[in-house]
């Protein structure tokens, strides 16, 4: 019977995060560090049919939105498409932008319609293919919506949902999230480096990596000076050591003269 008791309790205590863990209705679950389902198929506003692993081969920025949002969509995408011209990088290159509409009732005429719209506000050299808008069905959408941790809910005719910017690696693993709709473009570069993953950056890209890190409560990347000074630190100390062994080279070699002398 104290066995059964026993049991019991530590069942209870073990179950009870799981029964009292409550889904998110609308918001975003960070998922990071998960790989999106690569095989997963939309259209573009061209009405070509492409799967993520088609578009993905570099790193990307995923905005999960709808077109005919009359809400925080339209400033988002205007947001971006200003970080766009600010980046100091290239797109199409080193990096690319995919709209997908979470609305599986959306078509690609109505994603071609925004498109042409947010390109035309883009004042530096671009290639139109560097942002690509996407429509999907239902399950697939629902299928990345989910991969993502993208939560929403229809309401009159229209979602409520939260706004962010996904930074997909070249890989499809999610590498970092940027909320609300104003972004520091210095912020977006950043998460595009890490979306990298792995592959060769520029070394000032690698030096910008060691002296920031991402604050996940400020949700922005800071300064760590921590990393800073143990380098400098490190530096210091092997000067110093440097300087020594000179030092004493030399007095080996002086006092070798005068013996010979």
């Amino acid at each position: 019977m104290k066995n059964t008791k026993l049991y019991l309790i530590l069942f209870l205590l073990i179950s009870f995060p799981l029964f009292a863990q409550k889904k998110i209705e609308v918001g975003i679950d960070e998922k990071l560090g998960n790989t999106l389902p690569m095989d997963l198929s939309f259209q573009t506003s061209e009405g070509k049919t492409v799967t993520l692993k088609d578009i993905i081969s570099k790193p990307t920025l995923i905005a999960l939105v709808y077109y005919e949002c009359p809400g925080i969509c339209n400033p988002m995408q205007n947001e971006l498409a200003w970080t766009i011209d600010k980046l100091q990088l290239e797109p199409g290159k080193d990096f690319q932008v995919v709209s997908i509409s979470f609305d599986h009732k959306e078509t690609p005429a109505v994603a071609a319609k925004w498109k042409k719209n947010y390109l035309l506000t883009i004042k530096r050299k671009f290639d139109p293919s560097s942002w690509l808008f996407l429509t999907g069905d239902s399950l697939n959408v629902h299928k990345l919506t989910e991969a993502c941790g993208f939560y929403f809910k229809p309401a009159d005719k229209q979602f409520v949902h939260a706004a962010t910017l996904v930074a997909i690696s070249p890989q499809g693993k999610i590498s970092r999230y940027l909320f609300g709709t104003n972004f520091n473009p210095f912020d977006v570069k950043m998460a595009l480096l890490e979306a990298e993953s792995g592959k060769t950056s520029p070394t000032i890209s690698k030096v910008l990596q060691f002296c920031f890190s991402y604050d996940p409560n400020g949700r922005q990347y800071t300064l760590n000076i921590t990393r800073i000074i143990g380098a400098v630190m490190l530096i210091g100390i092997g000067i110093f050591l440097s300087v020594l062994l000179m030092k004493k080279k030399k007095i080996n070699k002086n006092q070798g003269v005068k013996i010979n002398g």
